[in-house]
């Protein structure tokens, strides 16, 4: 079965959905070579691409496809009753690991990957992970296939993919919670919630295109504005005495523990 035939086993919906949609966007995968499965036989939002074949039938998408995508909770894992030993499997599922996929699919060839809800944007970081048996040219699709969602990576072990369901899957969340204690502060300052929630929406925006772009590292860049003084070394001297980087460390550290229990169920 060829590798160009990608299934996506609840392509419709919404991290099955996003991935598929930037596929297609970027052009790695044709709609006619495309299969979305779900229960209940919806197929809005393709309507740009009236080519793609829907099905409620999982089976008959496996049948179908050479690389076979789990976009499903972790808990349907078990009920998705599909034979696909002698396909290239590819779960997005945080908390599936390789064992519990094969053990539930068939497949000896697995992959796991893990994009964040960034990947709407195609601004995601997705590390994923490929046991001994893929091949060259089947990492090189599902490289592919993951990188419209945003830099896709690689990574040398299955450990390092919960390492990353921790931090970048689960760091938007982080930053948002940092985000709405700015904030807040700046409303406690006097400022209208509204223009202050503006301001700090666009404050992370260019922070983060800022460090995404530049050549110096986040430490860097703080030691020089400590060094520079003035208000953000002020700002930042509080920082560096209170327990910021012990806590994110620790909130790290138990959305790894989370990320490396079983949540397939069955």
């Amino acid at each position: 079965m060829t590798l160009r035939t990608l299934g996506i086993v609840g392509g419709t919906g919404w991290l099955g959905g996003v991935l598929a949609r930037g596929m297609l966007t970027a052009g790695v995968v044709s709609a006619e070579d495309l299969w979305l499965s779900n229960r209940s036989g919806r197929t809005d939002g393709f309507e740009s691409w009236p080519e793609v074949h829907f099905t409620t039938d999982n089976g008959e998408l496996v049948g179908q496809c050479g690389v076979v995508l789990l976009a499903v909770l972790p808990g349907q894992l078990a009920a998705l009753g599909i034979d696909a030993g002698d396909r290239l499997v590819v779960s997005v599922m945080a908390g599936a690991t390789v064992a519990r996929l094969r053990a539930f699919t068939g497949a000896a060839r697995v992959v796991r990957s893990m994009p964040t809800f960034t990947a709407e944007q195609g601004l995601s970081y997705t590390p994923w992970y490929a046991t001994p048996e893929v091949s060259a040219a089947e990492r090189a699709r599902v490289q592919e296939l993951l990188a419209p969602s945003g830099l896709a990576e690689q990574v040398e072990t299955e450990d390092l993919i919960d390492v990353f369901t921790a931090l970048t899957g689960s760091g938007p969340g982080f930053v948002a919670y940092v985000a709405e204690a700015m904030t807040m502060s700046a409303v406690r300052h006097g400022v209208d919630p509204a223009r202050a929630e503006r301001a700090v929406r666009q404050l992370f925006h260019g922070a983060g295109a800022h460090l995404s772009t530049s050549k110096t590292s986040p430490g860097e860049l703080a030691k020089m504005l400590l060094d520079y003084g003035g208000t953000t070394a002020a700002g930042l001297e509080v920082l560096r005495g209170s327990s910021l980087a012990s806590d994110l460390d620790r909130a790290v550290a138990a959305a790894y523990e989370r990320a490396k229990t079983d949540m397939t169920g069955g």
